[in-house]
Protein backbone atom coordinates (compact mmCIF):
# COMPACT_ATOMS: atom_id res chain seq x y z
CA UNK A 1 0.00 0.00 0.00
CA UNK A 2 2.83 2.38 0.89
CA UNK A 3 4.56 1.69 -2.44
CA UNK A 4 1.35 2.40 -4.38
CA UNK A 5 0.90 5.68 -2.52
CA UNK A 6 4.45 6.74 -3.40
CA UNK A 7 3.82 5.96 -7.07
CA UNK A 8 0.66 8.08 -7.05
CA UNK A 9 2.51 10.99 -5.47
CA UNK A 10 5.25 10.74 -8.09
CA UNK A 11 2.66 10.84 -10.88
CA UNK A 12 1.06 13.92 -9.35
CA UNK A 13 4.42 15.68 -9.19
CA UNK A 14 5.20 14.79 -12.80
CA UNK A 15 1.74 16.00 -13.87
CA UNK A 16 2.09 19.32 -12.10
CA UNK A 17 5.46 19.85 -13.73
CA UNK A 18 3.88 19.65 -17.17
CA UNK A 19 1.87 22.84 -16.70
CA UNK A 20 3.18 25.61 -18.91
CA UNK A 21 4.20 28.78 -17.17
CA UNK A 22 2.74 32.04 -18.40
CA UNK A 23 4.99 34.22 -20.49
CA UNK A 24 5.44 37.85 -19.49
CA UNK A 25 3.16 38.85 -22.38
CA UNK A 26 0.43 36.44 -21.22
CA UNK A 27 0.70 37.63 -17.60
CA UNK A 28 0.37 41.26 -18.67
CA UNK A 29 -2.61 40.37 -20.85
CA UNK A 30 -4.26 38.53 -17.96
CA UNK A 31 -3.81 41.53 -15.66
CA UNK A 32 -5.24 43.90 -18.28
CA UNK A 33 -8.30 41.72 -18.91
CA UNK A 34 -9.03 41.05 -15.24
CA UNK A 35 -8.69 44.76 -14.43
CA UNK A 36 -11.48 45.34 -16.94
CA UNK A 37 -13.57 42.54 -15.42
CA UNK A 38 -13.53 44.23 -12.04
CA UNK A 39 -14.50 47.72 -13.24
CA UNK A 40 -17.15 49.01 -10.85
CA UNK A 41 -16.86 46.08 -8.44
CA UNK A 42 -14.88 48.04 -5.86
CA UNK A 43 -16.75 51.30 -6.31
CA UNK A 44 -17.86 52.76 -2.98
CA UNK A 45 -21.09 53.86 -4.65
CA UNK A 46 -22.19 50.26 -5.04
CA UNK A 47 -24.64 49.52 -2.28
CA UNK A 48 -23.95 45.81 -1.96
CA UNK A 49 -21.02 43.49 -2.58
CA UNK A 50 -23.50 40.98 -4.03
CA UNK A 51 -23.08 42.74 -7.37
CA UNK A 52 -19.31 42.36 -7.32
CA UNK A 53 -18.03 40.23 -10.15
CA UNK A 54 -14.94 39.64 -8.02
CA UNK A 55 -17.00 37.49 -5.64
CA UNK A 56 -16.53 34.46 -7.87
CA UNK A 57 -13.31 35.17 -9.73
CA UNK A 58 -10.04 36.94 -9.09
CA UNK A 59 -6.56 37.19 -10.54
CA UNK A 60 -5.00 34.68 -8.17
CA UNK A 61 -7.65 32.05 -8.89
CA UNK A 62 -7.00 32.48 -12.62
CA UNK A 63 -3.30 31.97 -12.11
CA UNK A 64 -4.11 28.80 -10.20
CA UNK A 65 -5.77 27.33 -13.24
CA UNK A 66 -9.33 28.69 -13.33
CA UNK A 67 -10.23 29.44 -16.94
CA UNK A 68 -11.32 32.88 -18.02
CA UNK A 69 -13.84 32.04 -20.73
CA UNK A 70 -15.19 34.68 -23.10
CA UNK A 71 -18.15 33.74 -25.32
CA UNK A 72 -18.43 36.38 -28.04
CA UNK A 73 -21.09 34.93 -30.37
CA UNK A 74 -24.45 33.68 -29.11
CA UNK A 75 -28.17 33.96 -29.89
CA UNK A 76 -31.39 33.98 -27.87
CA UNK A 77 -35.05 33.61 -28.81
CA UNK A 78 -35.15 37.36 -29.44
CA UNK A 79 -33.83 36.37 -32.86
CA UNK A 80 -33.31 32.78 -34.00
CA UNK A 81 -32.03 31.14 -30.81
CA UNK A 82 -33.99 28.62 -28.77
CA UNK A 83 -33.34 29.94 -25.24
CA UNK A 84 -34.51 33.16 -23.60
CA UNK A 85 -31.71 35.65 -22.80
CA UNK A 86 -31.84 34.73 -19.11
CA UNK A 87 -31.76 30.99 -19.82
CA UNK A 88 -28.85 31.55 -22.20
CA UNK A 89 -26.93 33.37 -19.47
CA UNK A 90 -27.74 30.59 -16.99
CA UNK A 91 -26.44 27.96 -19.42
CA UNK A 92 -23.31 30.03 -20.04
CA UNK A 93 -22.75 30.16 -16.28
CA UNK A 94 -23.11 26.39 -16.04
CA UNK A 95 -20.52 26.03 -18.81
CA UNK A 96 -17.98 28.19 -16.98
CA UNK A 97 -18.35 31.32 -19.10
CA UNK A 98 -17.27 34.52 -17.34
CA UNK A 99 -17.98 37.04 -20.12
CA UNK A 100 -20.85 36.64 -22.59
CA UNK A 101 -21.85 38.71 -25.59
CA UNK A 102 -25.43 38.25 -26.75
CA UNK A 103 -25.30 38.90 -30.51
CA UNK A 104 -28.84 38.39 -31.75
CA UNK A 105 -29.61 39.00 -35.41
CA UNK A 106 -30.54 42.63 -36.09
CA UNK A 107 -31.88 43.37 -32.61
CA UNK A 108 -30.65 44.34 -29.15
CA UNK A 109 -34.03 43.62 -27.52
CA UNK A 110 -32.62 40.80 -25.39
CA UNK A 111 -29.72 42.76 -23.89
CA UNK A 112 -31.49 44.24 -20.82
CA UNK A 113 -32.73 40.78 -19.76
CA UNK A 114 -29.27 39.29 -20.37
CA UNK A 115 -27.58 42.02 -18.30
CA UNK A 116 -30.01 41.48 -15.42
CA UNK A 117 -29.40 37.73 -15.54
CA UNK A 118 -25.68 38.42 -15.74
CA UNK A 119 -25.82 40.13 -12.34
CA UNK A 120 -27.56 37.08 -10.85
CA UNK A 121 -25.10 34.58 -12.31
CA UNK A 122 -21.97 36.77 -11.97
CA UNK A 123 -21.36 36.92 -15.72
CA UNK A 124 -20.25 40.12 -17.40
CA UNK A 125 -22.37 40.93 -20.47
CA UNK A 126 -21.01 42.66 -23.55
CA UNK A 127 -23.99 44.13 -25.45
CA UNK A 128 -23.71 42.87 -29.01
CA UNK A 129 -25.54 42.36 -32.26
CA UNK A 130 -25.08 40.45 -35.51
CA UNK A 131 -26.13 42.62 -38.45
CA UNK A 132 -27.38 41.02 -41.67
CA UNK A 133 -25.87 42.71 -44.73
CA UNK A 134 -25.04 42.15 -48.38
CA UNK A 135 -21.67 42.49 -50.04
CA UNK A 136 -21.58 43.43 -53.71
CA UNK A 137 -18.72 42.32 -55.92
CA UNK A 138 -17.43 45.16 -58.11
CA UNK A 139 -16.17 42.68 -60.69
CA UNK A 140 -19.12 40.35 -61.23
CA UNK A 141 -21.88 42.53 -59.79
CA UNK A 142 -23.09 39.57 -57.72
CA UNK A 143 -24.07 39.86 -54.06
CA UNK A 144 -23.59 37.53 -51.13
CA UNK A 145 -24.85 37.70 -47.52
CA UNK A 146 -22.30 38.92 -44.98
CA UNK A 147 -22.85 39.14 -41.23
CA UNK A 148 -21.13 41.79 -39.13
CA UNK A 149 -20.82 41.48 -35.36
CA UNK A 150 -20.87 44.66 -33.26
CA UNK A 151 -19.64 44.79 -29.67
CA UNK A 152 -20.52 47.70 -27.36
CA UNK A 153 -19.65 48.76 -23.84
CA UNK A 154 -22.00 48.28 -20.90
CA UNK A 155 -23.69 51.60 -21.65
CA UNK A 156 -24.61 50.39 -25.15
CA UNK A 157 -24.25 52.28 -28.43
CA UNK A 158 -24.08 56.01 -28.86
CA UNK A 159 -26.87 57.39 -31.04
CA UNK A 160 -29.03 54.40 -30.14
CA UNK A 161 -32.07 55.75 -31.97
CA UNK A 162 -30.16 56.02 -35.26
CA UNK A 163 -28.89 52.47 -34.91
CA UNK A 164 -32.36 51.19 -34.01
CA UNK A 165 -33.91 52.87 -37.07
CA UNK A 166 -31.28 51.11 -39.18
CA UNK A 167 -32.11 47.76 -37.59
CA UNK A 168 -35.88 48.23 -37.87
CA UNK A 169 -35.55 48.40 -41.66
CA UNK A 170 -33.66 45.11 -41.67
CA UNK A 171 -36.21 43.46 -39.37
CA UNK A 172 -39.10 44.69 -41.50
CA UNK A 173 -37.34 43.16 -44.48
CA UNK A 174 -37.12 39.86 -42.61
CA UNK A 175 -40.92 39.60 -42.61
CA UNK A 176 -41.00 40.17 -46.38
CA UNK A 177 -38.16 37.69 -46.83
CA UNK A 178 -39.85 35.08 -44.64
CA UNK A 179 -43.07 35.27 -46.63
CA UNK A 180 -41.10 34.93 -49.86
CA UNK A 181 -39.37 31.79 -48.56
CA UNK A 182 -42.72 30.25 -47.64
CA UNK A 183 -44.10 31.10 -51.10
CA UNK A 184 -41.08 29.47 -52.73
CA UNK A 185 -41.57 26.36 -50.59
CA UNK A 186 -45.23 26.26 -51.60
CA UNK A 187 -44.21 26.38 -55.26
CA UNK A 188 -41.92 23.42 -54.53
CA UNK A 189 -45.03 21.51 -53.34
CA UNK A 190 -44.18 22.02 -49.67
CA UNK A 191 -47.45 23.41 -48.19
CA UNK A 192 -45.88 25.21 -45.21
CA UNK A 193 -48.05 27.96 -43.69
CA UNK A 194 -46.74 31.44 -42.82
CA UNK A 195 -48.69 31.38 -39.54
CA UNK A 196 -46.65 28.34 -38.48
CA UNK A 197 -43.41 30.30 -38.97
CA UNK A 198 -44.60 33.39 -37.06
CA UNK A 199 -45.90 31.25 -34.19
CA UNK A 200 -42.45 29.70 -33.79
CA UNK A 201 -40.71 33.07 -34.06
CA UNK A 202 -42.88 34.53 -31.32
CA UNK A 203 -44.38 37.95 -30.69
CA UNK A 204 -42.37 40.90 -32.04
CA UNK A 205 -39.55 38.66 -33.32
CA UNK A 206 -38.55 39.12 -36.96
CA UNK A 207 -38.55 35.62 -38.52
CA UNK A 208 -35.37 34.18 -40.00
CA UNK A 209 -34.33 31.05 -41.80
CA UNK A 210 -34.07 29.13 -38.54
CA UNK A 211 -37.74 29.76 -37.82
CA UNK A 212 -38.69 28.51 -41.30
CA UNK A 213 -36.47 25.47 -40.77
CA UNK A 214 -38.11 24.71 -37.42
CA UNK A 215 -41.56 25.01 -38.99
CA UNK A 216 -40.50 22.58 -41.73
CA UNK A 217 -39.30 20.14 -39.10
CA UNK A 218 -42.43 20.45 -36.93
CA UNK A 219 -44.65 19.94 -39.97
CA UNK A 220 -42.72 16.81 -40.94
CA UNK A 221 -41.36 18.08 -44.26
CA UNK A 222 -37.74 17.47 -43.25
CA UNK A 223 -36.08 15.00 -40.90
CA UNK A 224 -33.91 17.55 -39.09
CA UNK A 225 -32.86 21.20 -39.15
CA UNK A 226 -29.72 20.44 -41.10
CA UNK A 227 -31.78 18.93 -43.93
CA UNK A 228 -34.00 22.03 -44.04
CA UNK A 229 -30.96 24.11 -44.85
CA UNK A 230 -29.16 21.71 -47.19
CA UNK A 231 -32.32 20.97 -49.15
CA UNK A 232 -34.13 24.32 -49.22
CA UNK A 233 -32.72 27.26 -47.24
CA UNK A 234 -28.95 27.45 -47.82
CA UNK A 235 -27.54 30.56 -49.51
CA UNK A 236 -28.79 30.41 -53.07
CA UNK A 237 -31.01 27.40 -52.28
CA UNK A 238 -34.38 26.79 -53.96
CA UNK A 239 -36.31 28.51 -51.13
CA UNK A 240 -33.66 31.08 -50.21
CA UNK A 241 -34.55 34.76 -50.39
CA UNK A 242 -32.93 38.04 -49.41
CA UNK A 243 -34.69 40.78 -47.48
CA UNK A 244 -33.81 44.48 -47.31
CA UNK A 245 -30.30 44.08 -45.97
CA UNK A 246 -27.98 47.09 -46.21
CA UNK A 247 -24.57 46.92 -47.83
CA UNK A 248 -21.86 45.60 -45.53
CA UNK A 249 -19.75 48.77 -45.72
CA UNK A 250 -22.72 50.85 -44.52
CA UNK A 251 -23.20 48.61 -41.48
CA UNK A 252 -19.50 48.73 -40.55
CA UNK A 253 -19.46 52.53 -40.77
CA UNK A 254 -22.55 52.81 -38.56
CA UNK A 255 -21.06 50.45 -35.96
CA UNK A 256 -17.95 52.64 -35.83
CA UNK A 257 -20.08 55.81 -35.63
CA UNK A 258 -22.05 54.44 -32.67
CA UNK A 259 -18.97 53.36 -30.70
CA UNK A 260 -18.86 49.65 -31.47
CA UNK A 261 -16.18 47.16 -32.42
CA UNK A 262 -17.00 45.77 -35.89
CA UNK A 263 -16.01 42.14 -36.54
CA UNK A 264 -16.64 39.97 -39.59
CA UNK A 265 -18.60 36.84 -38.60
CA UNK A 266 -17.83 33.32 -39.90
CA UNK A 267 -15.70 34.37 -42.90
CA UNK A 268 -15.23 30.68 -43.84
CA UNK A 269 -18.82 30.74 -45.14
CA UNK A 270 -18.02 33.42 -47.72
CA UNK A 271 -17.24 32.85 -51.38
CA UNK A 272 -15.06 35.95 -51.67
CA UNK A 273 -13.60 36.29 -48.18
CA UNK A 274 -10.44 38.11 -49.30
CA UNK A 275 -12.39 40.77 -51.20
CA UNK A 276 -14.85 41.18 -48.32
CA UNK A 277 -12.12 41.61 -45.71
CA UNK A 278 -10.14 44.05 -47.87
CA UNK A 279 -13.14 46.30 -48.61
CA UNK A 280 -14.56 46.19 -45.09
CA UNK A 281 -11.17 47.05 -43.60
CA UNK A 282 -11.28 50.25 -45.68
CA UNK A 283 -14.76 50.93 -44.22
CA UNK A 284 -13.46 50.63 -40.64
CA UNK A 285 -13.65 46.90 -39.80
CA UNK A 286 -11.81 46.11 -36.57
CA UNK A 287 -11.61 42.32 -36.57
CA UNK A 288 -12.49 38.95 -38.02
CA UNK A 289 -13.58 35.65 -36.51
CA UNK A 290 -10.58 33.33 -36.61
CA UNK A 291 -11.17 30.96 -33.69
CA UNK A 292 -13.79 28.21 -33.61
CA UNK A 293 -14.44 25.34 -31.23
CA UNK A 294 -12.19 23.17 -33.43
CA UNK A 295 -9.29 25.62 -33.18
CA UNK A 296 -7.74 28.50 -35.08
CA UNK A 297 -8.18 28.72 -38.84
CA UNK A 298 -4.76 29.70 -40.15
CA UNK A 299 -5.95 31.14 -43.46
CA UNK A 300 -8.07 33.75 -41.65
CA UNK A 301 -5.43 34.32 -38.99
CA UNK A 302 -2.98 35.22 -41.76
CA UNK A 303 -5.52 37.53 -43.38
CA UNK A 304 -6.08 39.22 -40.01
CA UNK A 305 -2.31 39.79 -39.79
CA UNK A 306 -2.20 41.11 -43.35
CA UNK A 307 -4.91 43.68 -42.69
CA UNK A 308 -4.04 44.40 -39.02
CA UNK A 309 -7.33 43.06 -37.70
CA UNK A 310 -8.33 41.63 -34.33
CA UNK A 311 -8.51 37.83 -34.15
CA UNK A 312 -11.68 36.78 -32.34
CA UNK A 313 -14.30 34.04 -32.41
CA UNK A 314 -17.25 32.46 -30.66
CA UNK A 315 -19.46 29.40 -30.70
CA UNK A 316 -22.38 30.98 -32.62
CA UNK A 317 -24.58 29.10 -30.14
CA UNK A 318 -28.31 28.92 -30.89
CA UNK A 319 -29.41 26.21 -28.47
CA UNK A 320 -30.79 23.91 -31.15
CA UNK A 321 -28.83 20.92 -29.80
CA UNK A 322 -27.34 18.08 -31.77
CA UNK A 323 -23.81 17.01 -32.57
CA UNK A 324 -23.21 19.77 -35.09
CA UNK A 325 -23.63 22.67 -32.67
CA UNK A 326 -20.71 24.13 -30.76
CA UNK A 327 -21.37 24.61 -27.06
CA UNK A 328 -21.21 27.92 -25.21
CA UNK A 329 -17.66 28.61 -24.09
CA UNK A 330 -16.13 25.99 -26.38
CA UNK A 331 -13.92 28.47 -28.27
CA UNK A 332 -10.53 28.96 -26.67
CA UNK A 333 -9.54 32.59 -27.14
CA UNK A 334 -5.94 33.46 -26.18
CA UNK A 335 -5.58 36.01 -23.40
CA UNK A 336 -3.51 38.22 -25.71
CA UNK A 337 -6.37 38.25 -28.26
CA UNK A 338 -8.78 39.34 -25.52
CA UNK A 339 -6.40 42.07 -24.43
CA UNK A 340 -6.14 43.31 -28.02
CA UNK A 341 -9.96 43.30 -28.26
CA UNK A 342 -10.36 45.37 -25.09
CA UNK A 343 -7.54 47.73 -26.08
CA UNK A 344 -9.55 48.57 -29.20
CA UNK A 345 -12.97 48.47 -27.56
CA UNK A 346 -12.53 50.37 -24.32
CA UNK A 347 -11.62 53.77 -25.84
CA UNK A 348 -14.54 53.43 -28.28
CA UNK A 349 -16.94 52.53 -25.47
CA UNK A 350 -15.67 55.46 -23.41
CA UNK A 351 -16.38 57.85 -26.29
CA UNK A 352 -19.85 56.32 -26.68
CA UNK A 353 -20.61 57.17 -23.05
CA UNK A 354 -19.53 60.76 -23.65
CA UNK A 355 -21.75 60.97 -26.74
CA UNK A 356 -24.78 59.55 -24.88
CA UNK A 357 -24.29 61.95 -21.97
CA UNK A 358 -23.81 64.89 -24.34
CA UNK A 359 -27.02 63.99 -26.21
CA UNK A 360 -28.87 64.16 -22.88
CA UNK A 361 -27.20 67.47 -22.05
CA UNK A 362 -28.10 68.98 -25.44
CA UNK A 363 -31.68 67.72 -25.21
CA UNK A 364 -32.70 66.73 -21.64
CA UNK A 365 -35.64 64.54 -22.62
CA UNK A 366 -36.99 61.35 -21.07
CA UNK A 367 -36.09 59.61 -24.34
CA UNK A 368 -32.40 60.56 -24.05
CA UNK A 369 -32.49 59.71 -20.35
CA UNK A 370 -33.80 56.23 -21.18
CA UNK A 371 -30.86 55.75 -23.55
CA UNK A 372 -28.51 56.19 -20.59
CA UNK A 373 -30.45 53.66 -18.50
CA UNK A 374 -31.37 51.27 -21.33
CA UNK A 375 -29.03 48.31 -20.73
CA UNK A 376 -27.92 48.68 -17.10
CA UNK A 377 -30.95 50.24 -15.44
CA UNK A 378 -31.18 47.97 -12.38
CA UNK A 379 -27.55 48.44 -11.37
CA UNK A 380 -27.60 52.20 -11.98
CA UNK A 381 -30.71 52.71 -9.87
CA UNK A 382 -29.89 50.20 -7.14
CA UNK A 383 -29.87 51.94 -3.77
CA UNK A 384 -29.94 55.42 -5.33
CA UNK A 385 -30.65 58.40 -3.17
CA UNK A 386 -32.91 61.18 -4.39
CA UNK A 387 -30.94 62.57 -7.34
CA UNK A 388 -31.65 66.17 -8.23
CA UNK A 389 -29.44 66.76 -11.26
CA UNK A 390 -27.84 65.02 -14.23
CA UNK A 391 -24.37 65.24 -12.68
CA UNK A 392 -25.36 62.83 -9.89
CA UNK A 393 -26.70 60.32 -12.40
CA UNK A 394 -23.56 60.65 -14.51
CA UNK A 395 -21.31 60.12 -11.49
CA UNK A 396 -23.17 56.92 -10.68
CA UNK A 397 -22.87 55.62 -14.27
CA UNK A 398 -19.18 56.43 -14.60
CA UNK A 399 -18.42 54.76 -11.26
CA UNK A 400 -19.79 51.41 -12.46
CA UNK A 401 -18.81 51.64 -16.14
CA UNK A 402 -15.28 53.05 -16.14
CA UNK A 403 -11.99 52.93 -14.25
CA UNK A 404 -10.90 55.99 -12.30
CA UNK A 405 -8.37 56.79 -15.03
CA UNK A 406 -10.99 56.52 -17.79
CA UNK A 407 -13.45 58.82 -16.04
CA UNK A 408 -10.81 61.40 -15.15
CA UNK A 409 -10.76 63.53 -18.27
CA UNK A 410 -11.43 67.13 -19.22
CA UNK A 411 -14.35 66.04 -21.41
CA UNK A 412 -16.09 64.25 -18.55
CA UNK A 413 -15.38 67.11 -16.13
CA UNK A 414 -16.95 69.59 -18.54
CA UNK A 415 -20.01 67.35 -18.95
CA UNK A 416 -20.36 66.89 -15.19
CA UNK A 417 -20.29 70.65 -14.64
CA UNK A 418 -22.94 71.34 -17.28
CA UNK A 419 -25.16 68.42 -16.18
CA UNK A 420 -25.25 69.84 -12.64
CA UNK A 421 -27.70 72.40 -14.08
CA UNK A 422 -29.97 69.78 -15.67
CA UNK A 423 -32.73 68.89 -13.16
CA UNK A 424 -33.92 65.32 -12.77
CA UNK A 425 -36.10 63.62 -10.19
CA UNK A 426 -35.66 60.06 -8.96
CA UNK A 427 -37.90 57.91 -6.87
CA UNK A 428 -36.74 54.32 -6.58
CA UNK A 429 -36.83 52.81 -10.06
CA UNK A 430 -38.40 55.91 -11.61
CA UNK A 431 -36.18 58.68 -13.00
CA UNK A 432 -37.57 61.59 -15.01
CA UNK A 433 -36.39 64.91 -16.35
CA UNK A 434 -37.49 68.05 -14.56
CA UNK A 435 -38.15 69.35 -11.09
Amino acid sequence: MADEKKKRNKKKKRGSGNKKKMTTEQSEALKSVTDWLFVGSSSPSLSSSSDDFAVTINSSSLRCGEKLVFELHSHSNRSDGFLSPSKLVERAHNKGVKVLSLTDHDTMAGIPEAVEAGHRFRIKIIPGIEISTLFGSRDSGSEEPVHILAYYGTSGPAMYDELEDFLVKIRDGRFVRGREMVLKLNKLKVPLKWEHVTRIAGKDVAPGRMHVARALLEAGYVENLRQAFTKYLHDGGPAYSTGSEPMAEEAVKLICKTGGVAVLAHPWALKNHVGVIRRLKDAGLHGVEVYRSDGKLEVFSELADTYSLLKLGGSDYHGKGGRNESELGSVNLPMTALQDFLNVGRPLWCEAIKATMKAFLDQPSDSNLSNILRFDRARILKGNSAWSCGKELMDRCLAIWLTSNERTSNDFEALRLKLSFVPITSNGSCVTVGL
